[in-house]
């Protein structure tokens, strides 16, 4: 509960009522700051004093969904659509939800309801096209992603996801023309650098792949996943000293990318030095195996 929290039955109604309303708003103040636990007391002694606002409910189940309290969030959202039936948000929220649980069915089902109420809903229609790549339906996912870019051809995020589903199906050249979307867009976007970089290297454009990564790796120094990938690409062009330096970087950054450490142990087979090569395969192993 808030600090000064009242009971609701010391509070005439009219008062309730007003107080309920400033500790929502002050709740989606805290939402916004990402300071969850305090959004949630304002919530629950908002809905104590005023049970029958939906907005409260929805309010607060979208809190527990973000920092994962999933069951609680889903009561929640249960009650929202009790007051609200017809509620995108809460349908689409409680979907999230259902989807980060692995219900990916019921998820399902809200967000198909959900966008019947609310067809353009670009969030909507982004968690779906989410659920459709989990259910390996990854030809549906791609026409929500066509949707979404239809809607607003002018959001960088839009063209990367269906660059990243592109490259997950091995259409490296789709993926890169996505990529490239996205980057005309927002030419510093560090995400669709990195991965059309990544699809560059699988399809063996050594030279346009270490452009690219090298320009992510600029923009955003941390980038454990682009020091990876770019020196996986720095050993295909033959300097495995700088190769071996980022693949360092980037298990620095990350210690437990796994694939980083088979790539650094290929290499240091490559280069006789064996001993190093067998603890880098020995950690790998260890990481996704367990041994």
């Amino acid at each position: 509960m808030s600090e000064g929290i009242k009971d609701a039955a010391e509070l005439p109604d009219a008062a309730a009522q007003s107080r309920a309303s400033v500790l929502r708003s002050r709740a989606e103040s805290y939402i916004a700051l990402s300071r969850y636990d305090a959004a949630i007391a304002d919530l629950t002694e908002s809905i104590a004093l005023v049970p029958d606002n939906a907005r409260a409910w929805r309010l607060r189940g979208e809190s527990h969904r973000v920092i994962e309290r999933y069951e609680a969030a889903l009561e929640d959202f249960d009650e929202a659509l009790k007051l609200e039936p017809d509620s995108a948000y809460a349908l689409g929220s409680r979907g999230q939800t259902y989807a980060a649980m692995g219900r990916l069915d019921e998820a399902m089902t809200d967000f198909e309801h959900a966008l019947t109420l609310s067809p353009d809903s670009l969030w909507i229609l982004e968690a779906k096209a989410d659920v459709l790549v989990d259910l390996d339906r990854l030809d549906e996912a791609l026409e929500e992603h066509a949707k979404i870019i239809a809607l607003n051809e002018e959001l960088p995020y839009s063209w990367a996801a269906r660059g990243d589903l592109y490259q997950r199906m091995h259409l490296y050249a789709e993926a890169i023309e996505d990529y490239t979307k996205a980057l005309e867009a927002n030419p510093e976007y560090v995400r669709a650098l990195s991965r059309r970089g990544e699809a560059y290297r699988m399809i063996d454009r050594y030279e346009e792949a270490l452009a690219d990564l090298s320009r992510a790796v600029e923009l955003d120094p941390e980038n454990d996943r682009a020091y990876g990938s770019r020196g996986a690409v720095l050993s295909e062009l033959g300097d495995n000293e700088a190769a071996l330096s980022d693949l360092n970087r980037a298990i620095e950054l990350d210690p437990e990318y796994i694939w980083a450490f088979r790539v650094r142990g290929e290499i240091l087979q490559e280069m006789d030095r064996h001993e190093e090569a067998i603890s880098d395969f020995t950690r790998a192993l260890h990481l996704e195996f367990g041994d």
